[in-house]
C-alpha cells in the first residue's frame, strides 16, 4: 500500500507556524529579537525533523516533538509554538496510535495531558479562571488519538478482509484439486490398512494350515470383518460426515491410533499436546498414521516415538523409528503403492506447512512436520511485561517532570483564592463524557443517559468556575460526545440495511438501544436546554424565545450532521461488505461444484471396480473357501491400485456438473472454513441418507445462501427430520434476516410448500416437507433411513440432475 510523502504534513505545519508567528507579528511592525528568532528556528527544525521520522519511530518522534515545544514554550512569546505545539504534538500522537498498540497510544496521550496539567498548576495554581484551553487541548489529544486508533482499527480490518478474499479465491482454485487428493488418499489408506492386511493374514494362514489349520478359520472371519469394514470405509470417502460432534478430540485420536499399533507388536511411545480440531489436526493425524504404518511395514518391533508439539507459531509433528531389531522380517515391505512420501507432504503442505523425512543417524527413520500453530494468522506484536514496566516508568518521569522546582521554566504568582476555576470543572465533565463512551458498547442505555445527564451541568459549571468566554462554546463541547454516539448509531443502522418486513425487529430497535427517532430527538432537546440556559444565564437583549430557537436549530444541525456523516459511513461498509459477500459466495458455489463433480466421477469408478471385487472377498470368505478369499483379496488391492491411478487421468466437464445435495455439505463447510470462519454442519441420525431430489437441492442451496451472508461469529447448520419434514436450522447467521436473503429463502421454501421463520440472535428456520402435500404426521417411504430412492430420470445418477432442470436451478438462482 502506497503511502504519501511524510515530509509534506510537517512542512505544512511549519509554515503555517511562520504565518502564525512571526509573520503576524512582523505585519503589526513587532519585530522579534535575533535570539528569540534563533529559538524558534532551532524549535522548529527540531520538531519538523522529529515529525519525518513518525512513521518509523513513532513513539521517539512523539516524546521529542513534545520536549521541543515545552522546552520553547518559555523563552519565546505568546502565540510562536499555537502551531507545532498543537497540531504537531496531536499529529505525532494521532501516528503513534496509528501504528502502535492501544496501550502504548493510551498512555501516551494519559501521560502529555497529566503533564500538560501539571504544568500548568506549578505555574498558575488551580484557580485560575477561564481554564477552558486546558479541557480544548485534552479534547485535541483525546480526537487524534482516537482517530489514530479507528485507522489502525480500519487497517487491520482491511488487511483481514484482504486476506479472506486472498484464501477463498485460491481455495476456490484448490478445493476440488484437494477433493481429489483426498479420496486419493483415503483410497490409499483403505488399501495399505485393510485389504493389505487381508491379503497377508491370508497368506500367513495359507503357510501355515498344515501346521496351525485353525489360522484358516482366524484369516477367513478377519476377511468377512474387514472386508465390511472396507465397504463402510469406502462409503465414508464417497460421502464423508459434514458433522464433527461425534468424533473424538485430535489427541483421543492420535492415542487411540498408537494403541492400536501397540498391539499389533509395535513399542510406541507418545508425548501428545492437545489439538484444536481443524486442518492442523487432520493433518496431524495422518502425517503420524502414515509415519506408523511404515514403521510397522519396514521396521516391525523397532521402538516409535511419536511426539506432538503445539505452539504459538508452529506445531511439530515427529514420528522417529529406531532400527529394526535384528532377525526381525518385514512381511509388508512390497505392499506398498510408493505413494505414501508424496502423501505425508501433501498433508503439510495443504495445512500449511512443510515436511522433511529421512534416516537417522542410528539407522532408524524420522518424518518431521512443521505446522501452523494458534497465531497463523498475523497478529500484533507481543510486547513483554519488561517493556511495558520500562513504558510506564518512562511516562511516570516525564508527568512528574513539572513539579521539580529546577525545571520549572517560568514563575508566575499563583492566586490564593479559593474558587475553583472554570477550566478544572470543564475537565471532570469531559471525562465524565469520555468514561461514558468507553461504556457505550457494554451499557448503551446507561451510557446515553449519562451523556444527556451531563449536557446540563455545562451551564452549570460555567457559573460556578466564573466563565467569562464565548457562551456558546462549553455547551457546544457537550454536545461532541453526543454528536459521536449519533453517528456510530445511523453508522449502525445503515450498514445492517432496511429493516425486513417480516422478522425480528431491526438492529436501531434491538434490546438496549435507544429507537432511531429517540435518540436523535433526546439530543436536540437536552443540548437545547443546555445552550439556552447559558445563554440567558449570562445575559442578553434577545427576547427568550430567539435564543431558544435559535439553540434548537444548532443543535438540529449538529445533530443532522452527524447522522448524515454516520449514514454515509455505514451506506459505504453496507456496500463493501456486499460485495464481498457476493464474491466469496461466487467463489464457494463454484468451487463447491467443482469438488462436487470431482467426487462423484471418482465415486462412479469406485463402485463398479473395488466395492464389486470386495464384495466378491466377503462372499468367498463366508464360503470357506480361503484361496478363493485371498485371490479375491488380491483382485481388490490390484483395482484399488488401478483406481488411484486413473484419479488424475481427467476432470470432470463443467458442462455435466451436477447440482450438489446435502452430501455436499462438508465440501461447504471447508470452503467457509478456509476463508476464516468457523462452520459446524449438524445431521441428526432421523436425516435419512436418500431424500427427495428437489428437497435434497432445496436444503443444499439454503445452506449455501444463509451461509454465504457472511459474519466473523461462528454459524451451525443443523439438520433433523420429524413428522415427514426436514428442518434446517442456521445459527450465527445474523446477515440472513435481510430482505433480499429472506426473498431468496422464502423462493425455494414456497415452491416445496414450506415455512421459513427467522428468530433472534440470528438464527433462521426452514421446514421442508419430504413429500408434496405431506402433513405433519405423514412419514414418507424412507423418511427414517429408508431406501427411498431419489427422483432421478432414467439413465443417469441419483443425484444428478436433468440438464433442463440445471438450467431451471441456475435460473432461480440468479
Amino acid at each position: 500500500m502506497k503511502r504519501q510523502d511524510d515530509r509534506l504534513i510537517p512542512v505544512l505545519l511549519m509554515c503555517a507556524q511562520v504565518v502564525v508567528w512571526p509573520g503576524a507579528a512582523l505585519v503589526r511592525g513587532d519585530v522579534p529579537s535575533a535570539s528569540v528568532l534563533l529559538v524558534a528556528a532551532l524549535v522548529a527544525g527540531s520538531v519538523t525533523a522529529a515529525l519525518f521520522l513518525r512513521r518509523t519511530r513513532p513513539v521517539a518522534a512523539f516524546v521529542l516533538v513534545a520536549v521541543a515545544c515545552a522546552l520553547g514554550a518559555g523563552p519565546l512569546p505568546t502565540g510562536a509554538m499555537a502551531v507545532l505545539g498543537t497540531a504537531g504534538v496531536a499529529l505525532a500522537l494521532f501516528t503513534v496510535a496509528a501504528e502502535r498498540d492501544t496501550f502504548t497510544s493510551v498512555l501516551c496521550v494519559v501521560a502529555l495531558a497529566v503533564w500538560q496539567l501539571l504544568y500548568g498548576l506549578s505555574l498558575h495554581g488551580i484557580s485560575e479562571r477561564d481554564g477552558l484551553d486546558l479541557v480544548l487541548t485534552a479534547l485535541l489529544y483525546a480526537t487524534a488519538c482516537g482517530a489514530g486508533l479507528l485507522v489502525r482499527r480500519s487497517r487491520r480490518a482491511r488487511r483481514a478482509v484482504e486476506q479472506r478474499l486472498k484464501r477463498a479465491e485460491s481455495e476456490r482454485h484448490r478445493l476440488p484439486a484437494a477433493e481429489r487428493r483426498r479420496m486419493e488418499r483415503e483410497l490409499h489408506d483403505v488399501s495399505a490398512h485393510h485389504l493389505t492386511a487381508v491379503v497377508v493374514t491370508a497368506g500367513a494362514a495359507l503357510g501355515l494350515r498344515d501346521r496351525r489349520p485353525e489360522l484358516a478359520d482366524e484369516a477367513l472371519r478377519f476377511a468377512v470383518e474387514t472386508g465390511r469394514e472396507v465397504t463402510r470405509a469406502l462409503g465414508a470417502v464417497r460421502a464423508p460426515s459434514p458433522s464433527r460432534e461425534e468424533l473424538p478430540s485430535p489427541r483421543e485420536r492420535l492415542l487411540d491410533l498408537a494403541a492400536g499399533f501397540r498391539r499389533l507388536g509395535g513399542p510406541v511411545d507418545c508425548e501428545i499436546d492437545a489439538l484444536p480440531d481443524g486442518a492442523v489436526a487432520d493433518a496431524a493425524y495422518g502425517i503420524v498414521r502414515e509415519a506408523l504404518t511404515n514403521a510397522a511395514r519396514y521396521a516391525p518391533g523397532a521402538r516409535t516415538r511419536v511426539l506432538c508439539r503445539y505452539g504459538d507459531t508452529r506445531t511439530d509433528v515427529v514420528v522417529t523409528s529406531a532400527a529394526p531389531p535384528a532377525g526381525a522380517t518385514a512381511h509388508g515391505a512390497g505392499l506398498g503403492g510408493g505413494r505414501g512420501q508424496a502423501f505425508l507432504r501433501s498433508r503439510a503442505r495443504e495445512a500449511g506447512g512443510t515436511l522433511t523425512s529421512g534416516p537417522t543417524a542410528d539407522g532408524g527413520w524420522e518424518v518431521r512436520a512443521a505446522l501452523p500453530g494458534r497465531t497463523a494468522a498475523p497478529v500484533e506484536w507481543s510486547v513483554p511485561r519488561s517493556h511495558r514496566l520500562a513504558q510506564v516508568t518512562a511516562a511516570t518521569g516525564l508527568v512528574l517532570q513539572p513539579l521539580l522546582p529546577t525545571l520549572v521554566i517560568r514563575a508566575e504568582e499563583t492566586s490564593n483564592g479559593t474558587q475553583v476555576s472554570a477550566g478544572v470543572l470543564f475537565a471532570l465533565l469531559a471525562a465524565a463524557q469520555a468514561v461514558a463512551l468507553l461504556w457505550l458498547r457494554r451499557a448503551p442505555r446507561t451510557a446515553r443517559a449519562v451523556l444527556f445527564g451531563l449536557a446540563p451541568l455545562w451551564p452549570v459549571a460555567m457559573a460556578a468556575g466564573g466563565y467569562t468566554g464565548p457562551v456558546l462554546l462549553p455547551p457546544g463541547l457537550s454536545m461532541l460526545a453526543t454528536c459521536a454516539v449519533l453517528a456510530a448509531d445511523a453508522a449502525r443502522a445503515a450498514a445492517v440495511g432496511p429493516p425486513a418486513a417480516v422478522g425480528p425487529p431491526a438492529a436501531g430497535n434491538r434490546p438496549g438501544v435507544f429507537p432511531r427517532s429517540v435518540g436523535p430527538v433526546a439530543a436536540v432537546a437536552v443540548h437545547a436546554a443546555a445552550a439556552s440556559a447559558a445563554v440567558l444565564g449570562r445575559g442578553t437583549a434577545v427576547p427568550g424565545w430567539v435564543v431558544v430557537a435559535g439553540t434548537t436549530a444548532g443543535a438540529c444541525l449538529a445533530a443532522g450532521a452527524a447522522h448524515r456523516v454516520g449514514t454515509l459511513r455505514g451506506r459505504r461498509d453496507r456496500a463493501a461488505r456486499g460485495t464481498r459477500e457476493e464474491r466469496l459466495a461466487a467463489w464457494t458455489e463454484e468451487a463447491v461444484r467443482d469438488a462436487w463433480a470431482e467426487r462423484r466421477r471418482i465415486a462412479a469408478g469406485l463402485e463398479t471396480t473395488v466395492l464389486a471385487r470386495t464384495a466378491d472377498m466377503v462372499a468367498e470368505a463366508e464360503a470357506g473357501r480361503l484361496d478363493a478369499t485371498a485371490e479375491r483379496a488380491r483382485e481388490a488391492l490390484a483395482a484399488m491400485r488401478a483406481l488411484l491411478d486413473t484419479v488424475r487421468e481427467g476432470e470432470a466437464e463443467r458442462a455435466l456438473r451436477p447440482q450438489p445435495t446435502l452430501q455436499a455439505l462438508d465440501l461447504l463447510a471447508h470452503q467457509s472454513r478456509a476463508t476464516g470462519r468457523d462452520v459446524e454442519i449438524r445431521l441428526t441420525d432421523r436425516v435419512p441418507e436418500h431424500l427427495p431430489t428437489a428437497v435434497d437441492l432445496a436444503a443444499y442451496h439454503a445452506a449455501e445462501t444463509v451461509l454465504a451472508t457472511g459474519g466473523e461469529e461462528p454459524a451451525v447448520v443443523e439438520l433433523d427430520v420429524d413428522g415427514g419434514t426436514l428442518t434446517l436450522t442456521a445459527t450465527g447467521v445474523p446477515g440472513a434476516a435481510g430482505p433480499a436473503v429472506r426473498e431468496r429463502l422464502a423462493a425455494r421454501v414456497t415452491a416445496l410448500d414450506g415455512t421459513l421463520t427467522t428468530g433472534p440472535a440470528g438464527t433462521v428456520r426452514l421446514r421442508l416437507p419430504l413429500a408434496p402435500g405431506a402433513t405433519a404426521g405423514t412419514v414418507p417411504e424412507g423418511a427414517h433411513g429408508g431406501p427411498a430412492p431419489r427422483d432421478a430420470p432414467d439413465g443417469l445418477p441419483p443425484d444428478v440432475t436433468p440438464a433442463a432442470e440445471q438450467g431451471d436451478e441456475e435460473k432461480r438462482e440468479r
